[in-house]
C-alpha cells in the first residue's frame, strides 16, 4: 500500500506562540554568546588551555558567574548597578529557558489558553505554566536584558558604539532594499 500522504506531528502550539518561543530561544543565544564574549575578553589568555574549565561554555551557568565577577561586580558606578540587576534577572529567567527549551508542550481543555512544558531533570518531572500573554512577557524582557547588557549606559552607550560601527542597518531593512526574500520570512513579528 502506497503512502502518499505525509504526516506531520504538530505541537500544540499557535502560531503566534511558536513565533515568540523561536524568537526566545534566538534572543537567549544572543545573551549566552555576549556573556561569554563579555567573560572572555576579560582574559589575557593568548592559549584556550590557559582559561579556566567554566569558559569551556558547557554550562551558561558557570559563564554567567564568571561574568557577574569578572564584568558585573567591576563596572563602575550606575553601570554595575545595570548589569548586576541583568544577572539577577538572567537568573530568575533561567528555568523558564530551560521549560521551553528542553519541555514537551501539553495543554489542557479545561483551560485552553494556557500552555505547559513538562520535562524530567535530576530525576524529577517538572511542569511548568505559561498563561497567555506570558511568553510575550518573557520575549520583551530578554529583549531588554539583552539590550542591558551591550549598553549599560543606555542610550550614551548605544550611539558611540553605532559611531564606532559607521552606521547600522537591520537585517531586515536590508532584505527589503534589496529585494531579498528573507525580508517577508516573518510579516507577524518584526526581524531585526
Amino acid at each position: 500500500m502506497s503512502d502518499d500522504l505525509i504526516r506531520l506531528y504538530d505541537v500544540p502550539l499557535s502560531d503566534k506562540e511558536g513565533i515568540l518561543i523561536g524568537r526566545i530561544i534566538a534572543l537567549w543565544g544572543a545573551l549566552e554568546s555576549e556573556v561569554f564574549v563579555q567573560t572572555l575578553a576579560t582574559f589575557d589568555a593568548q592559549d584556550v588551555e590557559e582559561l579556566p574549565n567554566a569558559m569551556s561554555n558547557l554550562s551558561f551557568v558557570k559563564v554567567l558567574e564568571l561574568w557577574k565577577a569578572r564584568v558585573a561586580d567591576v563596572a563602575e558606578g550606575n553601570r554595575a548597578l545595570v548589569l548586576q540587576q541583568q544577572f539577577t534577572r538572567i537568573t530568575h529567567l533561567h528555568d523558564s529557558r530551560n521549560a521551553l527549551i528542553h519541555g514537551m508542550w501539553t495543554w489542557s481543555r479545561t483551560e485552553p489558553e494556557k500552555i505547559s512544558t513538562t520535562r524530567v531533570s535530576k530525576n524529577q518531572v517538572i511542569t511548568m505554566h505559561f498563561p497567555a500573554g506570558t511568553l510575550a512577557d518573557f520575549h520583551n524582557e530578554l529583549g531588554v536584558i539583552n539590550f542591558k547588557i551591550r549598553y549599560p549606559g543606555g542610550l550614551e552607550d548605544l550611539a558611540r558604539a553605532r559611531a564606532d560601527e559607521g552606521g547600522f542597518i537591520s537585517r531586515r531593512a536590508l532584505c527589503m532594499l534589496t529585494d531579498n526574500l528573507a525580508a517577508d520570512d516573518c510579516p507577524a513579528v518584526e526581524c531585526r
